[in-house]
């Protein structure tokens, strides 16, 4: 039965401040949503009557790894633990550090709701160095056949901007674990052959990096 529109699943691993940055940036009507944690690991087990006070009337669930295994083992452990679950619509991702536009749910649900052929939707998203404070706008094409081209070349969907239908578990199931750091570009690919993909032009998610980051300097290029 479902009673929530989408769960949205963060990754974490020792960036206490990101987290709760990222929290707090999340909203949604009537709190239709979840939130599940995925600890990879961390040096300290996260507390959860304090992650859960950020948001009130929001259910937050943690995951706790026993040791760190990376972004794809802790990816595929929450995507395992959601497909048992029958009580959402969507799958949501976002990272820790990056922030939310107040709409930016509404509108990707708003989108999905109206667009039952869409299975894979991202958004534009501002890139933000966190030093010197320069920001750029990172744009992609917006429609299926246009993104299709387009990823030949380079990735459409920045993955904390990215939701996707439920059903996708059904279809081709998790991450894959021979594309190792570009496990994201691997599943919009699996994703993409089995329903449309889409994205919303407007820069809805907030995404900070440091100088030395080779993927965010290839999204700039």
């Amino acid at each position: 039965m479902i009673e929530k529109d989408f769960i949205l699943l963060i990754p974490y691993y020792n960036n206490y401040d990101g987290l709760i940055n990222s929290i707090k940036s999340v909203e949604y009507p009537n709190n239709r949503f979840e939130i599940l944690i995925v600890d990879d690991g961390s040096n300290f087990p996260l507390n959860k009557e304090e992650i859960q006070n950020i948001k009130c009337g929001i259910t937050i669930q943690i995951i706790r790894m026993l040791e760190n295994k990376g972004i794809l083992e802790a990816l595929n452990t929450g995507l395992k633990a959601i497909h048992a679950r029958n009580d959402f619509k969507y799958i949501a991702r976002l990272d820790c550090g990056d922030k939310c536009r107040p709409d930016r749910f509404t509108k990707q649900v708003k989108f999905l709701d109206e667009h039952p052929d869409i299975g894979l939707l991202g958004t534009w998203c501002r890139f933000t160095e966190k030093v010197s404070g320069k920001n750029y706008l990172y744009r992609t094409k917006i429609k299926h056949q246009d993104i299709l081209k387009e990823m030949h070349f380079k990735c459409s969907f920045i993955h904390p901007t990215v939701i996707f239908r439920k059903e996708i578990l059904d279809k081709i199931g998790y991450y894959p674990y021979e594309f190792v750091h570009a496990e994201d570009y691997a599943y919009f690919w699996m994703i993409l052959k089995e329903m449309k993909g889409a994205i919303i032009p407007e820069a809805l998610v907030d995404i900070e990096y440091s100088s030395n980051n080779i993927s965010a300097k290839n999204y700039k290029k």
